[in-house]
């Protein structure tokens, strides 16, 4: 497949951000001026002061000796790159490549993307007339190179879409500034009386370097397509992403329905063909009031099954406001992994972690509820209880070390320890009773202690002696002293765990 590109011209950008925010500017001529070696200097004029002369470069007062009535505004610094970054960024429904060419351009990579439109014409026109409904005067080029595209958009006087291989064609009649030349040599060239492309595009090359220099040559042959020009796009490409652009705008959940549907069946099939599986997965609609609606799901243990995850985002498409419309749904997995191939025996007796139903059942436990959180531990090598078990990321991680058995550890631990006043013999009797959050629990039945040392590699402190008690109500609960029992110093008894 071939390149194409597309380069948008914003011929006056900063005078119709300005009128679009104040439309009684609309047909009057003003400029944007900004103090240059003290001196007010214009950076842009609008279309009516252009007609009476007034162009980006002149002195206001100048300016204003021949339109007395021009309406000056101060200039904001790095506005032209502020509204470039928001126009690529809105750009972005139409392809995912879209780069800021200042000072008052757009470079968009369509390789492939000209197809969901009905083909470039249609491209095209969409594109445009979209930016002219918000109010700005474009003129949009699309080419095999960036540079011929540029150039079009900028000079050419004939169609604006050039065929494929058509760039020597095109460039012969347009002025050698099309190129992007530096006004050194765009000087030169015309005391030299090479107005056009064509009258040097023949020459050796030799001959150009040694009077021009390189930027000449690379310009030439970047236009031309014989050197590759590279774009720093505003957003980086996502290695998987689906696009679905409406004929007509999306504003039912019947319709958000289907769109999600037919991305998800075209992003799982490509997963499934790299042996890759979801993890999580964002989907954005692209509303034709320019503002993006989003959806997040995620999943345990990565899948590449479109009905689950079709599921999983039918419980979110409730929450998306497609107001006036929808245009463009972009489907993005944002994180992604490999997975073994599915089972295809006749029967499956897979049970437990290995259960896809089991990841597929929690998945939409957490997708209903947001506040409901699900998480696996593991365990992990420390004497220390709480640093004893860690989070898995996955639900299918494997465990680095087994599970402690030999002696019995609470089925719910508290994340820090809270004291507790007990009454216990001395020295190393376990407690008779203890008094917690003001319920007053007669032990009935204790074993211990434990000693579990503190690491003194990571820190040092106090050991503790751990019992094991039963209440009254046959409840059991984890109790430690901390330190040795002294008759100087006062006993420190905590709560640490409750068995089920």
């Amino acid at each position: 497949m071939s390149k194409r590109f597309a380069a948008i011209w914003f011929r006056h950008l900063t005078t119709d951000w300005l009128t679009i925010r104040q439309p009684e500017l609309q047909g009057r001529p003003f400029v944007i001026a900004a103090p240059q070696h003290g001196r007010m200097v214009i950076s842009a004029a609008s279309p009516a002061a252009e007609v009476q002369g007034i162009n980006a470069g002149m002195v206001v007062a100048d300016a204003r000796a021949s339109v007395p009535h021009l309406q000056v505004i101060d200039g904001r610094p790095g506005l032209p790159d502020k509204l470039l970054k928001a126009l690529g960024r809105w750009c972005i429904r139409y392809t995912p490549m879209v780069a800021i060419d200042p000072p008052d351009g757009l470079i968009l990579d369509i390789s492939g993307c000209t197809h969901l439109w009905d083909g470039e014409p249609a491209y095209h026109k969409t594109v445009a007339t979209q930016l002219g409904s918000k109010g700005y005067q474009v003129r949009m080029a699309i080419a095999d190179t960036i540079g011929t595209a540029w150039a079009v958009a900028r000079f050419g006087k004939t169609a604006d879409i050039v065929k494929n291989g058509g760039q020597l064609e095109v460039l012969s009649s347009l002025p050698p500034a099309a190129l992007r030349l530096l006004p050194h040599i765009l000087q030169r060239l015309d005391k030299l009386g090479l107005r056009t492309i064509g009258s040097f595009m023949g020459m050796p090359a030799s001959a150009l370097r040694r009077r021009f220099g390189d930027g000449l040559l690379l310009r030439l042959r970047q236009a031309l397509g014989h050197e590759a020009e590279y774009l720093q796009p505003l957003q980086p490409i996502a290695p998987y992403e689906e696009r679905l652009p409406c004929l007509e705008p999306i504003r039912t959940a019947t319709g958000i329905g289907i769109a999600v549907q037919r991305l998800l069946e075209a992003l799982c099939k490509r997963l499934a063909g790299e042996g890759k599986g979801l993890r999580a997965a964002t989907l954005a609609g692209y509303r034709i009031d320019g503002k993006t609606v989003q959806a997040t799901i995620g999943t345990n243990r990565a899948t590449a099954n479109a009905g689950h995850l079709f599921r999983l985002f039918a419980l979110k498409i409730p929450q998306i406001e497609p107001a006036l419309g929808i245009e463009l749904f972009v489907l993005q997995a944002t994180k992604v992994e490999a997975t073994a191939p599915g089972q295809e025996a006749l029967w499956d007796g897979t049970q437990g972690l290995e259960d896809t139903a089991l990841a597929e059942l929690l998945d939409r436990l957490t997708g209903k509820n947001s506040s409901c959180t699900v998480n696996r531990y593991l365990p992990d090598e420390h004497y220390w209880p709480e640093r004893s078990i860690k989070r898995a990321t996955a639900i299918d991680d494997p465990t680095t070390t087994a599970w402690r058995n030999d002696r019995p550890r609470p089925t719910r631990l508290l994340a820090k320890p809270e004291p507790v006043d007990v009454s216990a013999p001395i020295p190393d009797y376990p407690p008779m009773v203890f008094r917690y959050k003001g319920v007053v629990h007669q032990v009935k039945k204790a074993d211990g202690p434990e000693r579990i040392e503190r690491p003194w590699w990571v820190d040092t402190g106090e050991h503790r002696d751990y019992y094991y008690v039963e209440d009254e109500q046959g409840q059991r609960y984890w109790l430690f002293r901390s330190g040795h029992y002294g008759d100087d110093r006062p006993q420190q008894w905590f709560i640490h765990g409750f068995f089920a």
